[in-house]
């Protein structure tokens, strides 16, 4: 085996060689540093009194081993206790005439933005604007010939590829740090911005790097840091940044019309996973769409529940997440190409775009409370009943549709999460609208097979599995 060993350190690379190997050089990145360093900004945000709105803390989130994400500003104080407070982050120069990129987690609701540059000469800040989903925000300083980065191309990184980060870490100005791209399209799901495939580096991260700029070895900006993986509140190899391109496509809205529009498709979607076998999938791959919404632009391209996502605009989707960064992404009003699986054949269907409501939050898999009665017993631990006409006047239910679960004894409804006054509308991707019809669908089951229901509870529908047991 050959012996490695180090060979030179010649400007600044170091050179390491191994008996008949060629000699590789690692990244030198003081180019990068030297050039850009001067553009970071280290923010300051001060909010005076009680915070007009919490984004989480000690009171009303779990304790720190199960908190996973946590914001680079640290922990807020104790929710609506009035006192001042200060949040510190990082931010960057991207116009010589003093806009600057930051998170907006680190100047929200704030009274006052300081920035202060590494010549230490400090300044006010205004907030242009902001947006909470994408957790961007746009400041503007008086200033003239200011340094600025150099913005490229999210679109272009690479797993493996080198990254380096320069921020203010527990306010210590200009702190450099440097590690590889861990995964690109990386989506943390409809908790935690549902609009935004994160670029995942190993590039230590710590609390005041919130808002910094994550650079290639070109000195180019490809992403703005915003969140890690955490459970104690520092850095654990795992960070999550912005890419640039979405920073931009927000810089450009805010600029152009004071806020930042989103595509809707008007589905709520979910994994399939679960259901591989009942639809007859290859792989697990695609959306399960658990819910159309009436009148929005795929309800009248004539999606359906129990329809899978393949593809939108030509880009596949692996996982239910892919999809509302996708759409929030898109223009709309404009015309998008969604493949679908529709009882085991593919089609392309044209859907115009909707655009999401600025106050409304991502479309989500949601869980599905409601009340209970009595009925038949079935396979799957649980009773239904009929739904009179009355009750489905009130559900909005069509005659016919659904029928009300009034009752849960059995282990494998109780573990799929199933309650008295769920409504189920679909068994294995049947329309049920009696008992008798849902005790139908359930013929044929043997133990250990999944039965797929669509269930609906108060105003959100998803599907759920629930296996026959063994001992049924």
């Amino acid at each position: 085996m050959a012996l490695w060993h180090v060979r030179a350190l010649l400007g600044g690379a170091l050179v390491v060689a191994s008996a008949g190997a060629q000699a590789q050089t690692l990244p030198d990145f003081t180019g990068v540093v030297e050039k850009y360093a001067p553009a970071v900004v280290h923010v300051e945000a001060k909010t005076t009194g009680t915070p007009r709105k919490s984004r989480g803390g000690p009171g009303d989130m779990p304790d720190d081993q199960e908190e996973l994400l946590r914001r680079f500003f640290g922990m807020p104080g104790m929710p609506m206790q009035p006192r001042d407070r200060t949040s510190l982050g990082s931010g960057f120069i991207i116009s010589g005439d003093g806009y600057i990129l930051t998170n907006d987690h680190v100047v929200d609701d704030a009274d006052e933005v300081k920035i202060r540059l590494q010549d230490r000469r400090t300044f006010t800040a205004k907030v242009v604007g902001k947006d909470p989903q994408y957790d961007i925000a746009l400041l503007k300083i008086d200033g003239k010939s200011l340094p600025t980065v150099t913005i490229g191309d999210s679109r272009t990184v690479k797993r493996g590829q080198w990254a380096l980060a320069i921020g203010s870490p527990f306010g210590l100005d200009a702190t450099v740090t440097h590690g590889i791209i861990s995964a690109v399209g990386r989506n943390l799901g409809s908790g935690d911005q549902p609009y935004t495939s994160f670029i995942q580096t190993d590039v230590p991260i710590n609390r005041g790097n919130s808002g910094g700029p994550l650079f290639n070895l070109q000195g180019q900006v490809i992403g703005i840091n915003s969140q890690i993986y955490s459970t104690s509140g520092g850095y654990q190899g795992l960070s999550f940044s912005i890419p640039i391109d979405v920073a931009m496509n927000v810089v450009q809205q805010i600029k152009d019309k004071g806020y930042v529009s989103r595509g809707m498709l008007g589905v709520t979607v979910q994994p399939v996973d679960q259901f591989v076998k009942n639809l007859d999938l290859p792989d697990a791959n695609g959306a399960l769409v658990a819910q159309v919404t009436p009148g929005s632009g795929a309800d009248k391209a004539g999606l359906k529940q129990g329809d899978v996502i393949l593809s939108f605009n030509g880009t596949p989707i692996t996982s239910s997440p892919d999809l509302p960064p996708l759409v929030g992404l898109t223009k709309p009003g404009s015309i998008a190409k969604v493949e679908i699986l529709r009882d085991h054949k593919k089609q392309t269907v044209d859907v115009k775009v909707g655009e999401m409501p600025r106050d409304k939050a991502g479309q989500s898999a949601s869980s599905v409370a409601g009340s209970g009665a009595s009925g038949s017993a079935s396979a799957l631990g649980m009773s239904v009943e009929d739904i009179d006409a009355s009750t489905r006047s009130e559900l909005g239910l069509k005659a016919g549709e659904g029928v009300v679960v009034s009752g849960v004894n059995g282990s494998a409804a109780a573990g799929a999460g199933l309650r008295p006054g769920d409504v189920i509308l679909m068994v294995n991707q049947k329309r049920v609208g009696t008992s008798a019809a849902f005790q139908a669908a359930l013929k044929g089951l043997k133990p250990g097979d999944t039965a797929m229901l669509l269930v609906r509870r108060d105003d959100s529908t998803r599907f759920v599995g629930v296996t026959v047991p063994d001992d049924r």
